[in-house]
């Protein structure tokens, strides 16, 4: 692939395409010991084929369970692995960077907020430190000394941390959870990014600040038009925060669309289970008898598969309960579903445009088949 310079910035409209990748797939090599040399080589196939978009303006959730691939999409769109195949483009521009001035200038378009704030901040550093090798790698860091501490000071205030003087000295082990975050946030605007790869931003926070950290980074993204795509476990908070959600299972995408179709209506019966394994008080009302009526199974159960050995067709066929012969075999391509909302998903239960909810018990190609299970109200139920 043909290594390019970092695009020039641009004012950019709402909504424009600021980074995208097509086909963006990475195997790892598995480390080979000496009984293995006469062995093909093994690879961890973490990501396969993934399409993905990112605008600005806009929020684009990536959900998934641990082991989905979800962290290393993220790395791979900040240039910090290298892609086994496919491309990445900043506004419309395929961008391979290898390190120095081209890579620097890649993250001052790119940046990238980590899972664990404590672990991204250095201990021995103080806020003040952090936050201005930002700024002058960057190059925003003004010529006087007055510059400096009025851009300290700014960025601060954008991640609401005031007064900034009670924070500019201060150490990681100073702050608490939501104000390191806040920190690492701040760090990352001050490249003056058009786009955050936020990496499960609060997961390592206490519940009752996460809501502050979401609603801090919808904040950001309003007023400075970023792009921001937001990986969590948490398929509700997808629903609340991002305007677009894709699900992504074992390496592969399965579903996507705006986040309230998504999450109200699912289709893949993956995302079904994403939605079911959520804590729902309304399931534990009534009494036994209701609850055994009413309470969703996964016949199938299981877990995910192994990614060096990845099972052919469907990745999800081993775990799921609409499983048909065709699910073993042939890797189903995305159906776009007849909603209007741009809603689709990678499932052979689509194929000829019918929801789930049609399928009927032993309505596979062949008839052997196992029986298919019915939906209540998006949740997958014993047929």
């Amino acid at each position: 692939m043909t290594t390019t310079s970092v695009p020039t910035p641009a004012a950019a409209p709402t909504t424009e395409v600021v980074l995208e990748a097509e086909g963006l797939t990475k195997h790892f090599p598995v480390r080979r010991g000496v009984r293995d040399l006469f062995r093909p080589a093994l690879h961890v196939h973490a990501v396969d084929d993934v399409h993905i978009t990112l605008r600005r303006g806009r929020v684009t959730a990536l959900v998934g369970e641990s082991g989905s691939g979800k962290s290393t999409v993220a790395r791979l769109l900040a240039q910090l692995f290298r892609r086994t195949a496919g491309d990445i483009r900043l506004r419309g521009e395929s961008v391979t960077v290898r390190g120095g001035r081209r890579f620097r200038a890649y993250c001052r378009q790119v940046q990238m907020i980590f899972q664990d704030p404590f672990a991204s901040l250095n201990p021995v550093h103080t806020v003040r430190y952090h936050l201005t090798r930002a700024l002058r790698i960057h190059g925003r860091a003004g010529k006087t000394a007055a510059d400096l501490e009025a851009n300290l000071h700014d960025l601060l205030g954008r991640v609401q941390l005031t007064p900034p003087e009670r924070y500019l000295d201060k150490f990681p082990h100073e702050l608490s959870g939501g104000q390191r975050q806040r920190v690492a946030i701040a760090r990352a605007l001050g490249a003056d990014p058009q786009v955050l790869l936020a990496d499960e931003p609060v997961s390592m926070l206490d519940v009752s600040i996460r809501l502050g950290v979401l609603n801090l980074l919808r904040d950001l993204k309003e007023r400075l038009n970023l792009g921001i795509l937001y990986i969590t476990h948490d398929i509700a908070s997808a629903r609340y925060f991002a305007d677009e959600t894709l699900v992504m299972y074992a390496g592969r995408m399965v579903e996507g669309g705006d986040s309230e179709t998504v999450t109200q209506r699912p289709a893949h019966p993956y995302t079904r289970l994403l939605i079911e394994s959520a804590p729902d008080p309304d399931r534990l009302q009534g009494d036994a008898h209701e609850l055994a009526e009413t309470t969703p199974v996964d016949r199938a159960g299981g877990e995910p598969p192994s990614l060096i050995r990845p099972p052919a067709g469907c990745r999800f066929n081993p775990r799921c309960v609409h499983v048909m012969p065709k699910c073993r075999t042939d890797l189903p391509p995305r159906f776009d579903l007849a909603d209007g909302t741009g809603h689709w998903a990678a499932c052979w239960l689509y194929e000829n445009g019918a929801p789930a909810t049609d399928v009927a018990p032993g309505s596979a190609d062949d008839g052997d088949a196992a029986p298919a299970a019915g939906t209540d109200n998006g949740r997958v139920v014993k047929p």
